[in-house]
């Protein structure tokens, strides 16, 4: 390097977005040229990567709850972050320390010769160096986009669950269901169990387990999940029925995800005490997904739903949770997102619409977005930015109404920097 190595993580966040001229670079030989060199080889005894639509990160939380209940020893990689970059890499349930991933990154800085790395790539990396040194019984990789080529695909999973597949990021996966199902199931692996977390998941992933002798588990056919009542849920495939508490994370969605991740955890063939799977599924928890703040007899959910897919399970919970007053609908989104259609799902739900501009290079005004809307009849009021809309709708807003914030991780970060206590 010519420049001076960095010493502080925001340094080094900035120093690694300048290393490669694409912000997404898809294809595995360049990170697993690093990795060799690094002799990254096994992150833990025992591995589940998690790919999809949408998701992942849920069921990620689920798989890490119910296995730190058990006793073991978990590390947990998820992408992207809401408020810390800190929040990707947790060990132990806790997450690493700056210091830390400092250490990683000047290690992969000091491998990587003349390799070019992304920043999605450069922490990978550091997530997997810090997980190898750490002595872990199970890591749990979430996929950040895609599979085949996605830089998480270098490690090989003792089991991998396919969340959701739907239509997102066209331009690197493809048009439809299908050819985007063939992405992510590259992280399939032979002889290995692949756990899919919908009922009709595409012809494409179950036939890439078929020629790879993998056995994929279908949510729905081989592993169910019943609501017994408002309380309780009931898991069972052909050797376990179990009841067990409603997850803390809100939405229907929510019981395949917990169920998939019961599912991948029974597929390890790992004794898990009875009672850890209670405790995990309560215990699990995710910021950003269906998240309820209270604010003077206002709901304000947040959401990162930022496609379709994510839009419809979103209506699903609000249909599921009718509220006594208003639905205000505060949207935000990035320019290559399809809000038209986003808004179109929350569409009937909605009493009237708050629209805020996202900065930066990806960013989209509100003049822009409320010219994308025009078209499905929604007008909306408009503002700069997302902490300007939520001020404006909460004066608004009368207790007994609710307000939803959704469209993008940044909106849900904007949003939650507005709610959350000072320090």
């Amino acid at each position: 390097m010519s420049q001076p190595v960095p010493t502080t993580l925001a340094a080094w966040l900035q120093f690694i977005e300048q290393q490669h001229p694409a912000s997404i670079a898809l294809g595995l030989e360049r990170v697993r040229e690093v990795a060799a060199r690094l002799q990254l080889d096994k992150p833990g005894k025992r591995v589940i990567v998690v790919a999809g639509t949408n998701g992942k990160g849920s069921t990620v939380a689920f798989i890490e709850a119910i296995a730190h209940a058990a006793g073991w020893k978990v590390g947990a990689y998820t992408s992207p972050h809401l408020e810390r970059y800190s929040e990707r890499v947790r060990i132990a349930g806790v997450e690493v320390e700056d210091a830390a991933l400092v250490e990683a990154f000047a290690a992969i800085e000091a491998a990587r010769g003349d390799t070019a790395l992304t920043y999605f790539e450069y922490g990978t990396l550091a997530a997997l160096w810090l997980f190898q040194r750490a002595g872990l019984d199970l890591t749990v990789l979430e996929v950040g986009m895609g599979g085949r080529l996605d830089a998480v695909n270098i490690v090989d999973a003792d089991v991998a669950v396919i969340t959701s597949v739907d239509v997102d990021h066209q331009a690197f996966l493809g048009d439809d269901r299908e050819s985007i199902g063939a992405e992510k199931a590259g992280v399939i692996r032979g002889w290995k169990p692949v756990v899919c977390g919908e009922i009709d998941p595409p012809s494409s992933v179950l036939r890439r387990a078929y020629q790879l002798g993998a056995n994929a588990l279908r949510f729905g056919s081989d592993f169910f999940a019943e609501v017994i009542d408002d309380r309780r849920w009931r898991w069972r495939d052909v050797g376990l029925r179990m009841e067990l508490p409603m997850p803390a994370l809100v939405g229907p969605m929510q019981l395949a995800n917990a169920a998939s991740a019961i599912a991948a955890l029974r597929a390890l063939d790992r004794r898990v005490p009875r009672t850890a799977w209670a405790q995990g599924i309560a215990a699990a928890r995710n910021p950003g997904r269906m998240e309820v703040f209270a604010h003077k007899g206002i709901d304000v959910l947040l959401d990162v739903g930022h496609n379709p897919h994510a839009a419809r399970a979103v209506a699903r919970t609000l249909a599921s949770r009718p509220c006594t007053g208003k639905t205000h609908v505060l949207l935000a989104m990035l320019a290559d997102k399809d809000a038209a259609q986003v808004a179109g799902v929350l569409q009937e739900h909605a009493t009237s619409w708050w629209l805020a501009g996202l900065a930066g290079e990806r960013g989209r005004s509100a003049q822009e977005l409320a010219a994308a809307l025009a078209g499905q009849g929604i007008e909306g009021r408009t503002y700069p930015d997302v902490a300007a809309a939520l001020a404006a709708v909460l004066e608004q807003a009368m207790p007994g109404d609710r307000v939803l914030v959704t469209g993008s991780f940044l909106t849900v970060a904007a949003a939650r920097r507005c709610l959350l206590p000072a320090g």
